[in-house]
């Protein structure tokens, strides 16, 4: 008995050595869309993980929050050398580990967390030192947020139909497609992927329809059967992408 509380006494004292030596040590991570903004609370924010990029121990785990940032900054000043992209409100995501040695990471983001048909996901390994924080990690996530507005998913209409195709293309920070902004319409190929019945029946545009961020086009269906619509957005410039499906039943 009197070994047994030698030892946990013993323990206790390693214990409390090691939270006593253990280092608060600052990470702030933001993630931005690739040719866009941060992404951030309008878009359901985005899920981030901290974990020993050796034995995949969660250090730290949280959602990044905030608004998608200066637009003049992102979008229209050029970049020197150690410009901070996150000012003010911009989302992120900061977590403080007690460190009491150096440790490899790796940084997971998932969103974004509102859009899940759009949801992607990136990473990045690098070591933290005990006390040597990190004030701005920024990943850049690609891709388009796309989403099916119509039809309504199984959907059913009596043939011969003619189906309007409807569907909202936004950046992954949920900015506007619109003339007026940094993200032109004709920048974008907007097109539905049909299939009838599980086979090919024909690829046709989405075009913009003057309201903010929207694009649609009208099919001609006049067969019975089920179509599967496969909608996506894509931008030659970046490789930027997004899809999203829906269904409709002709009888």
């Amino acid at each position: 008995m009197r070994g047994l509380k030698t030892m946990m006494v013993g323990l206790l004292v390693w214990l409390m050595g090691v939270a006593a030596w253990a280092v608060p040590t600052r990470v702030v991570v933001g993630i931005k869309a690739r040719d866009a903004k941060f992404i951030g609370t309008s878009m359901g924010g985005v899920l981030v993980t901290i974990e020993d990029a050796c034995t995949g121990e969660v250090l730290a785990r949280g959602v990044a929050r905030g608004s998608t940032g200066d637009t003049k900054l992102l979008m229209k000043t050029p970049k020197e050398r150690y410009t901070r992209l996150m000012v003010g409100n911009t989302a992120r995501y900061e977590a403080v580990l007690d460190l009491n040695e150096p440790r490899k990471v790796r940084i997971v983001a998932r969103g974004p967390l509102a859009q899940t048909q759009a949801m992607q996901e990136v990473s990045v390994t690098t070591w933290l030192v005990p006390g040597k924080n990190i004030e701005e990690l920024v990943l850049e996530m690609p891709g388009l947020v796309v989403r099916a507005l119509g039809p309504a998913p199984h959907s059913m209409v009596k043939g011969p139909a003619r189906v309007e195709v409807r569907a909202s293309v936004t950046p992954m920070c949920g900015c506007p497609v619109d003339p007026r902004f940094f993200w032109k319409p004709e920048n974008y190929e907007v097109a539905v992927i049909v299939k009838r019945n599980g086979r090919p029946f024909g690829t046709y545009p989405l075009t913009f329809t003057g309201k903010t961020s929207l694009f649609s086009t009208t099919l001609e269906l006049a067969e019975k059967g089920a179509y599967e619509l496969t909608i996506y957005a894509y931008d030659k410039l970046t490789g930027n992408t997004g899809v999203d499906k829906t269904t409709v039943i002709v009888r």
